[in-house]
C-alpha cells in the first residue's frame, strides 16, 4: 500500500507532466518564472502557512494589547511550556480523529495517570529505595506511561471488538476515570515531587541553558537537512516530481531561520537573580562582584514534546501502522478488504493516545510539583482543538501532526493573552469554543474546495 495522499507535499506536479524537467525539476522559460510559479515550487503547505499568518496576528495583536508585555522572552518561554502537555496529547489524538473516531476521556486519564504517578514516587518508590533516588523520575515515568497505555488500550478494546461508539465509551471514559483519580488518595493532594521529576515540568531547573540549546538547534537543523535531502531521494527514485534545488534551499534557510530564532528567543530569558546566587553559591563561587547572566535555553518539556511529535510523524508516515491509520480513515470498508486488521489497529491507537496521556500527565504534574485531583480538567476540549485547528479533518483520513502541535501553541496563545488582559476563566472557554467552532466551519469550506 502507498503512502497516504494527505501526507505527500502540497502543490507537487503529477509525475511525467509536462512541468517536470529532468529529474522531476520544473524548468524555467528562458530561465524566468513567475512570482506565483516560484512559491509553486516551494511547494508550501497553504493551510500551514495559513495557520502561521494567524498566530502571528494573535501575537502582534496580544502584544499592542497588553504594552508589549506578549512577545516577550519570558511570555514565550513559559507559553511553550504551557503548550507542551497539549501538544503530547494533541499528536495521538490527530491518529483518532483520523481514523473517524474521538477520544473526550484525555483529560481524565492525564488527572488519573497523574494522581498514580504522584503516588508511586512519593509513597511507593521511597518505602522501595528511599527518597531522591536517581531512578525515581525514569520509574515514575515508564510507570504513568504503562497506565495509560493500559486505560487507552481498554478503551480501544471495548471500541475496536465491542463496536461502542468512541464517543460513548471516552464520554463514560470521562466521567470513569476522573472519579478514579478521587479515589486513588481519597481527594488528597500529593505533593512535593522528586528532585529530578520536577525538571520534566520546566522551570529554572527543568532548563537545559544556553549552550546545550544551541546544540539542539544545530542538531535540529541537520535534522531536518537530512529529512529533506532523504525524500527528495526517495521521490527522485521513484520518478516524482521534486522540487528544484533552489527551492530546497529556501525551504532549508526558512527552517534554519525558525529554529535560530527559537534558540535565540529562549536564550534571552535571563535566570532570576536570586537563583544565579545560590546555585553560584552552591558551587562555591560566589564573589564580590556582579553576579554572571545565565540564561533559561529550551525547557525539558518543551524539548520532549518536540520529540513526540518527531516520532508520532515518523510513525504515521513511515511505517506500516501509521499507512494502516491513514487507509482506514479513508475508507474503512476498503481497508479491511484489503487485509488490514482493523480492529487491532484501532486499539493501538487509542492505546498510544493513552499512554502518551500517561507522558503528559507526567510534565503537568512535575510542572505543578504536586499530583491534584483537577489535573487535566478541560483539557480534552484544548487537545481536540488543536488537533482540528491543525488542520485534522473530523471527516477522517486528514490530518498532519505538525499541525496539532501548531494547533496547540494556538490555543496556548489564545489562553495566555486572555490572562494577560485579565479576561475571567467563563469568557476565556467562550472564546476557545468559538474558535473550536469556526476551526471545524473551515475545514468544512476547505474540504468543499478541493472536491
Amino acid at each position: 500500500m502507498g503512502e497516504p495522499s494527505t501526507l505527500s507535499s502540497p502543490g507537487s506536479p503529477p509525475p511525467g507532466s509536462p512541468s517536470s524537467g529532468s529529474h522531476g525539476e520544473a524548468p524555467y522559460a528562458g530561465g524566468r518564472t513567475s512570482l506565483t510559479d516560484a512559491f509553486r515550487a516551494l511547494e508550501l503547505d497553504t493551510r500551514l502557512l495559513g495557520m502561521i499568518g494567524a498566530l502571528a496576528v494573535i501575537w502582534i495583536g496580544f502584544d499592542v494589547m497588553t504594552g508589549g508585555a506578549f512577545l516577550t522572552p519570558r511570555n514565550l518561554w513559559n507559553l511553550s511550556v504551557q503548550a507542551a502537555s497539549v501538544a503530547v496529547m494533541a499528536t495521538g489524538m490527530v491518529l483518532v480523529i483520523v481514523t473517524r473516531n474521538i477520544d473526550l476521556s484525555v483529560g481524565s486519564i492525564l488527572g488519573f495517570t497523574g494522581m498514580v504517578v504522584g503516588v508511586f514516587q512519593a509513597r511507593v518508590l521511597p518505602e522501595l529505595w528511599g527518597f531522591d533516588h536517581p531512578l525515581t523520575w525514569v520509574a515514575a515515568v515508564a510507570a504513568g506511561v504503562a497506565v495509560g497505555g493500559a486505560v487507552g488500550l481498554l478503551q480501544g478494546a471495548v471500541i475496536a471488538y465491542l463496536g461502542v461508539s468512541s464517543f460513548i465509551v471516552t464520554l463514560g471514559g470521562l466521567l470513569v476515570w476522573r472519579g478514579a483519580a478521587w479515589w486513588v488518595t481519597t481527594g488528597q493532594t500529593v505533593a512535593p515531587m522528586d528532585g529530578l521529576f520536577k525538571r520534566l515540568g520546566g522551570g529554572f531547573e527543568g532548563a537545559i541553558g544556553a549552550g546545550p540549546s544551541w546544540a539542539v538547534g544545530v542538531a535540529a537543523i541537520l535534522l531536518a537537512v537530512a529529512a529533506i535531502m532523504v525524500t527528495r531521494r526517495r521521490r527522485a527514485g521513484f520518478g516524482f516530481p521534486v522540487r528544484p534545488l533552489w527551492a530546497e534551499g529556501v525551504v532549508i534557510l526558512l527552517i534554519a531561520a525558525a529554529i535560530v530564532g527559537a534558540v535565540m528567543v529562549v536564550n534571552s530569558y535571563p535566570l532570576p537573580a536570586p537563583v544565579v546566587r545560590r546555585m553560584m553559591e552552591a558551587q562555591g563561587a560566589i564573589g564580590d562582584g556582579a553576579l554572571p547572566v545565565i540564561t533559561h535555553g529550551f525547557a525539558i518539556p518543551v524539548l520532549i514534546a518536540l520529540a513526540v511529535g518527531v516520532a508520532v510523524t515518523f510513525l504515521s508516515s513511515r511505517t506500516r501502522f501509521g499507512r494502516y491509520v491513514f487507509a482506514i480513515g479513508g475508507n474503512p470498508e476498503a481497508a479491511e478488504l484489503s487485509g488490514i486488521n482493523t480492529r487491532r489497529v484501532l486499539m493501538l491507537v487509542f492505546g498510544l493516545m493513552g499512554a502518551l496521556c500517561g507522558l503528559s500527565a507526567c510534565i503537568a504534574t512535575a510542572r505543578l510539583n504536586a499530583a491534584t485531583n483537577a489535573n487535566g480538567t478541560l483539557d480534552e476540549l484544548y487537545v481536540i482543538a488543536a488537533a482540528i485547528i491543525g488542520g485534522t479533518s473530523l471527516a477522517g483520513g486528514v490530518g498532519t501532526i505538525h499541525g496539532a502541535m501548531l494547533g496547540a501553541l494556538v490555543m496556548q496563545s489564545l489562553q495566555s493573552g486572555m490572562v494577560l488582559l485579565g479576561v475571567d476563566a467563563p469568557m476565556q472557554n467562550i472564546v476557545v469554543g468559538i474558535v473550536l467552532v469556526a476551526a471545524v466551519y473551515i475545514d468544512t469550506l476547505y474540504r468543499k474546495g478541493i472536491k
